[in-house]
């Protein structure tokens, strides 16, 4: 970014550096989502099956849990090697990185509410007298899941009736407009107070010094993020998916805790720590 003569130029090189090997990134992604959809769905439906019909079944549970804990950590693993191997820089890596969460996020929250629905349908059977009970496993709706911006998973969800194209293509719009700017701050602002650090002494003065001068851009850029993503690419893919509840955030700017406020900046998240989390290791605690 150069400031000459009242006019503002912008240097691009470092954008593109920045979100540079975008093919590499998208191979990464098609092969993570490919593992979410496939592996994930077709180990249940196959626990799901074969429990129906065996006769140790808690046995075959824990051997069940074992793999599905081993797939989430060479999930965790795979990734996270290839961005270091392939050095990608820091936006095409973070891309990656909440990515790989999404799905790990997505694919716990299918597994654990389909278990129990699982285990109730061989109960089901049971009482029966050994009839065959269908799975309760429906591969389309799995894949809605993937894409709803939500993290808690629904057999149904609300819909809307129609898709505002216009109001998808001005969230789309917002969200360049918003990721132009945040680069604008960070170029302007953050980079010319940091960018000799390799080459001065740096004592905690300077650092303090440099610090408090990046509170304010550091504050813009974090609101333009938020702006961009949980508002404007949430409400794009809500809209496009048709899916209704749009309680993404709520009103964070008055809290006046941070309990308060980690509660409610991403919805999406506290949910899903709440319901799959919090709740989980409440009831474990509290069991005899």
């Amino acid at each position: 970014m150069q400031l000459e003569l009242y006019r503002i130029g912008v240097d691009f090189r470092t954008f593109q550096y920045t979100f540079g090997k975008l093919p590499l990134v998208m191979a990464i992604w098609v092969c993570m989502q490919v593992s979410t959809l496939l592996a994930v769905y077709s180990g249940l439906l196959y626990w799901s099956k074969v429990r129906n019909n065996s006769h140790t079944a808690d046995y075959l549970d824990y051997f069940c849990l074992a793999i599905y804990l081993a797939y989430q950590a060479v999930f965790i693993a795979i990734p996270a090697y290839y961005i270091a191997h392939l050095d990608l820089p820091p936006a095409s890596a973070t891309i990656v990185v909440v990515e790989q969460v999404r799905f790990i996020m997505k694919s716990h929250a299918f597994v654990r509410e389909k278990i129990p629905v699982v285990i109730q349908s061989t109960s089901t059977k049971a009482a029966k007298c050994g009839e065959d009970v269908d799975p309760p496993l429906d591969f389309g709706r799995y894949i809605y899941f993937q894409f709803i911006p939500t993290l808690i998973y629904r057999d149904d969800y609300p819909r809307n009736k129609k898709i505002r194209w216009n109001f998808v293509l001005s969230n789309f719009a917002n969200v360049a407009g918003a990721v132009m700017y945040a680069y604008y701050i960070f170029i302007r602002f953050c980079i010319p107070v940091f960018r000799n650090f390799n080459h001065i002494h740096v004592n905690p003065k300077t650092f303090v010094s440099s610090m408090f001068s990046c509170i304010l851009p550091g504050a813009l850029l974090f609101v333009m993020v938020f702006f961009a993503l949980l508002h404007c690419w949430m409400n794009a893919f809500a809209e496009m998916l048709r899916f209704a509840d749009r309680m993404f955030y709520r009103d964070w700017w008055n809290s006046t805790n941070f309990s308060n406020y980690y509660r409610t900046w991403n919805v999406i998240v506290h949910d899903w720590l709440y319901s799959y989390i919090y709740k989980d290791l409440y009831t474990v605690s509290v069991s005899p």
